[in-house]
């Protein structure tokens, strides 16, 4: 309950709306108020954000900004919450980075903004402030959208209003979920692009073209092609294979209506004996085929 009402709370209001401007108690729930500044608490009473989307923070990523705090100090408020049940001590909404760069640069205190915000907001804004900075690689951004549909029953109509991004942009995105882990690995690091690898989503030797892709400095465009061509396997003549011509037996079309029943999606086998075989799902809709990916991302089916 507590999500659907932080959700019907924040959705569509921006980042503003939801981090507001009016000051608030800064201590936990129930703890006594603690002597500090209202605008700066003591850096070690912030903590990292569970919520937070964004899990790669390198030395490089945070010299420039190490340097400028350290010249100039956080100029920019650190939204934070308080704990709850908790003396002095605050989970990190938004502004991650400028705490990391202030513990780096030796800072003692922070300015902060503290609002009392549900988990679903703590996550909306935490996605909203890094997506429009750029801050998250792809596959993180992807977690993000998962974690809000998958924990707080959002809808990717609710994340794509959410986060101001169009409903393909959010349908493609996590999409990317669906790759080997390995080459989900290459995109987050920057190997390998979100273009690079949707061209070779779905393909049995998916970590293989995309070691290739990443050697070869292919193309998007090349990688496509790149991603057909194994399947380009069709018998010469343009007739169809023997196997193709052969009805299905009974096990078969058992299996194919036992899977249909599962997806609530037509589910076709193709077997081809000792050489493998095909299976196709097919959908009538976007909403449809964003369902199967998610599936097959948390290993559903």
């Amino acid at each position: 309950m507590a999500a659907d009402e932080g959700k019907r709370r924040g959705l569509g209001r921006g980042l503003a709306a939801l981090i507001g401007d009016e000051p608030t108690n800064t201590t936990g729930a129930g703890a006594p108020a603690a002597k500090i500044s209202p605008n700066t608490v003591p850096i070690e009473f912030l903590r990292p954000n569970p919520f937070q989307p964004r899990r790669t923070f390198t030395a490089d990523d945070l010299a420039d900004l190490t340097a400028s705090v350290a010249q100039k100090g956080v100029l920019q408020p650190i939204v934070v919450r308080p704990v709850s049940g908790a003396t002095n001590s605050f989970e990190i909404v938004a502004g991650e980075r400028r705490w990391r760069a202030a513990q780096a640069a030796k800072l003692d205190r922070v300015p902060v903004t503290v609002r009392d915000l549900t988990d679903a907001e703590t996550l909306e804004i935490a996605i909203i402030e890094n997506v429009q900075r750029a801050d998250l690689n792809p596959i993180e951004e992807a977690d993000g959208y998962d974690r809000l549909m998958d924990e707080f029953k959002y809808t990717q109509a609710d994340v794509s209003k959410l986060i101001g991004k169009s409903r393909s942009h959010v349908a493609n995105t996590l999409r990317l979920l669906t790759l080997p882990k390995k080459v989900r690995g290459f995109v987050a690091s920057g190997d390998l692009t979100a273009g690079h690898a949707r061209a070779i989503m779905g393909h049995d030797n998916a970590v293989a073209l995309a070691k290739q892709i990443i050697a070869d400095g292919l193309s998007v465009r090349e990688a496509e092609a790149l991603g057909k061509a194994p399947l380009a396997d069709a018998p010469k003549g343009g007739g169809k294979s023997s196997a193709a011509k052969r009805p299905k037996d009974a096990d078969t079309k058992s299996l194919e209506r036992n899977i249909t029943d599962a997806l609530g999606l037509a589910v076709s086998i193709d077997h081809k004996g000792d050489k493998g075989g095909t299976l196709s799902v097919s959908y009538r809709t976007l909403e449809q085929l964003d369902e199967i990916c998610r599936r097959l991302a948390h290993g559903k089916i």
